[in-house]
């Protein structure tokens, strides 16, 4: 039975179980690394022979990594990229499991970068990182807010390329703004990592873009085809029923006045209090007319200021109870 993963024998290295005891797996990559360090020669370079100036390959090593750490700090769009879609989410150290599972780190396991470009699970990634901005900020890492940023960066680039999402886009980044407002006033009550400088450089950021999605206009495609004016009612009817935020059912009642009439319909409002608040919740606020009706519209504006509404996405991440793994499906 072979153990792969983080263990206490090693971490990463695959063991299996003899009869003289447990051996570790070594995989053919490393068989051939192993040959190839055999039949290469020692690579110190003699610059010359006469005042043998040789450098030895721990010096190569070490000028090596210098470089790269340097080019990493100097690069600020650096995104580092894991093959795992998949992290262990442990809460104690045992014997086979070492340190703990922290959210900066899970940030930069899973694959948000590719996750944001599918469309099921676009709003979801959105809503993740509104949540960590308005409270988990604090608690990423150097290398996992480098991250936060750029995947930030790529969805405020998506929005404005498609022209889709843009108020979803600008909860996000007031959120964000206020956090950060927040956050350098009391820079000495709060633990910042990283350079007070950087973060005001971020704080610029996030205020450009927002200024970029407030300038957005989408464009008017004129044309001889067929438009939403020329659909039956019935057929508006359906798309209206299909929206479950009550913004967007005013937005679209604002273009025709078919629309403006469809979208004002009692039973329209009391299916979107029934989908997002349960029975208890809506009869507490109900809000009556003169003659005595329920105003549904009025009832589900109330509700929302003191409910959070229903939630639903496409694709979320998943967690096995039995391997103690979050993961994309």
């Amino acid at each position: 039975m072979p153990f792969l993963g983080q263990d206490w024998r090693s971490p990463g290295w695959s063991w299996i179980k003899t009869e003289d005891g447990w051996k570790r797996c070594e995989s053919r990559s490393q068989e051939l690394e192993k040959e190839s360090n055999q039949r290469n020669p020692d690579h110190s370079i003699i610059l010359n022979n006469e005042d043998e100036e040789v450098f030895s390959n721990e010096e190569h090593g070490y000028a090596s990594k210098k470089r790269k750490k340097g080019h990493f700090r100097n690069d600020t769009n650096t995104q580092y990229f894991y093959r795992e879609k998949w992290i262990y989410v442990h809460k104690e150290s045992t014997r086979e499991r070492h340190g703990y599972c922290t959210l900066g780190e899970a940030f930069n396991r899973l694959d948000f970068s590719s996750a944001i470009q599918d469309v099921r699970r676009f709003n979801y990634v959105v809503k993740l990182l509104q949540l960590i901005a308005k409270s988990q900020l604090t608690s990423l890492s150097g290398v996992a807010q480098k991250n936060y940023f750029n995947i930030l960066d790529k969805i405020v680039q998506k929005v404005l390329h498609d022209q889709q999402n843009p108020r979803l886009i600008k909860g996000l980044l007031q959120d964000l703004g206020s956090t950060l407002c927040v956050l350098l006033r009391g820079v000495g009550k709060s633990v910042l990592v990283g350079n007070i400088d950087v973060w005001v450089c971020r704080l610029e950021t996030v205020l450009a873009w927002q200024k970029q999605l407030q300038n957005l206009q989408m464009p008017q495609q004129v044309g001889h085809g067929l438009t939403l004016s020329d659909l039956p009612l019935h057929t508006l009817n359906s798309i209206l029923y299909r929206l479950s935020d009550g913004s967007d059912i005013v937005t679209l009642g604002q273009v025709t006045p078919a629309l403006r009439m469809l979208s004002e319909d009692r039973r329209l409002w009391k299916a979107l209090c029934q989908y997002h608040f349960a029975e208890k919740q809506f009869c507490r606020h109900l809000i009556l007319s003169e003659s005595g009706h329920i105003e549904w519209k009025r009832t589900y504006f109330a509700l929302q200021k003191c409910y959070p509404p229903r939630e639903q996405y496409g694709d979320t991440l998943h967690f096995c109870r039995h391997c103690s793994i979050l993961f994309w499906k």
